[in-house]
């Protein structure tokens, strides 16, 4: 696996650490369909949580938010109805929302978490 990648699996298992830690309950992670990729579904309090996450080592190249423009953002929406068309008794009585969490450090583990509830 390349960097890169273990650095994004690193951040996601921050984050569903970061969102169990707050009550949420993993439904789902890296659910995959012909238009992508949806991080991880979690659950709360009768919302259904679609959630991108963004891992960087530093700020470099600008905050990891700044990579969710419209166009991603546009798709995320696309793939949380898909997910929902996919797995309608657990979506049943949700409201859906896409979250954001950025990890920035060079370290994942330990690097700064920040969440964005119903961001998009």
């Amino acid at each position: 696996m390349a960097a890169k990648d273990d650095l994004g699996r690193a951040g996601e298992d921050r984050a569903v650490a970061h969102l169990e830690a707050c009550g949420y309950r993993i439904i789902e992670r890296n659910w995959r369909c012909s238009q992508g990729e949806i991080d991880i579904v979690a659950e709360t309090s009768g919302v259904l949580a679609v959630v991108e996450v963004k891992t960087r080592t530093s700020e470099d190249y600008g905050h990891p938010f700044e990579a969710i423009d419209r166009r991603k953002a546009d798709r995320l929406w696309r793939l949380a109805l898909a997910w929902i068309a996919a797995h309608p008794e657990a979506a049943r009585g949700h409201r859906l929302r896409l979250d954001a969490i950025a990890v920035t450090g060079a370290d994942p583990a330990t690097g700064r978490l920040e969440h964005l509830e119903d961001a998009l």
